[in-house]
């Protein structure tokens, strides 16, 4: 659901008027005053609170809404002339957030084709999520996507997981750091993944590079694929997760607890969709299957990790 063009027109009115001066007019807004702005359930305002996704206060225990920034928020979202985006949920592939889609009945359509891949789409306005796992200095995926200068954008936070090297039987015995697997055969993944950033950058800090390594025949483009790759033979190893090698009962070599984000738009944020998928995730059903899979810290689901202007 996306804000509808008369409530849009009626915030850029609204927001020309001297609310300051007039004390006929209230500085702050009731939930339910807000809900019935955005055209929305109560349920979905306290929601967004609740996931830092909208400016408010919390007063004697009681949410008010400022008014000036209520406006201003909205108006951020996305002008009356911005096309509604397709309910499609691309970028990176992750198990767990592939399973959650399907029970939780949301009806989101994936387009797995990995982070920058995911970003691109979601920046020229083909999808409405995109799953990230982008390496930097210090964390994961948030300068990459405040470089953008995208607005109406909110980056949440789906999981921790443990990245590592899923092994062959054989190379499980023998492989013990990222230099163990020169001239060995690699699953590699699709260029514009997360993982293959990621790759690059852990067999530079080795001193190697992918022409010290030998490509298995076909790219893995699924955290599920790559685990498939070793496990059926073709390939000794790939820069996998924990809960893809413990499915295929394959060793794993843990390297680093990486960040995968949601990024949203903040219109499709309130779409019956997006809404069944998030509050599926504060469910216990998510945590018993991220228990189950392993590999996963759920601590932080739901966080805002980033707001566009």
């Amino acid at each position: 659901m996306s804000i509808p063009l008369s409530v849009m027109l009626f915030v850029s009115a609204m927001a020309q008027e001297p609310f300051e001066d007039d004390p006929e007019t209230p500085r702050y807004l009731t939930t339910k005053e807000v809900a019935a702005l955005l055209r929305v359930r109560e349920r979905k305002v306290y929601d967004l609170a609740a996931a830092g996704g909208i400016p408010y206060r919390r007063i004697t225990g009681k949410l008010l809404f400022p008014r000036t920034e209520i406006l201003a928020w909205i108006e951020g979202g996305g002008g009356a002339e911005s096309p509604e985006r397709p309910e499609v949920l691309t970028g990176s592939h992750d198990p767990l957030l592939d399973w959650a889609v399907r029970e939780s009945g949301s009806g989101l359509a994936t387009l797995w084709n990995g982070s920058l891949d995911g970003l691109d789409s979601f920046a020229a306005g083909r999808a409405a999520l995109a799953g990230l796992h982008i390496p930097e200095e210090a964390d994961w995926n948030v300068r990459t996507v405040a470089a953008r200068g995208m607005r109406g954008s909110v980056l949440i936070a789906w999981v921790t997981r443990a990245r590592g090297l899923v092994l062959s039987g054989r190379a499980g015995e023998e492989v013990r750091c990222i230099s163990d697997l020169r001239g060995r055969r690699i699953a590699m993944r699709q260029p514009g993944a997360g993982a293959t950033a990621l790759f690059d950058k852990l067999l530079s800090k080795e001193g190697l590079a992918t022409t010290d390594l030998i490509p298995s025949a076909e790219l893995a483009r699924t955290e599920s694929d790559a685990a498939a790759a070793v496990a059926a033979g073709e390939a000794e190893a790939a820069l996998g997760i924990e809960a893809m090698a413990r499915q295929f009962h394959l060793p794993f070599l843990p390297l680093v607890r990486e960040r995968f984000d949601l990024l949203i738009d903040r219109r499709a944020y309130f779409t019956d969709r997006v809404q069944m998928l998030m509050a599926f995730a504060r469910g216990d059903a998510l945590r018993r299957k991220a228990d189950a899979m392993g590999g996963y810290d759920l601590s932080e689901t739901g966080h805002v990790r980033w707001l566009s202007p």
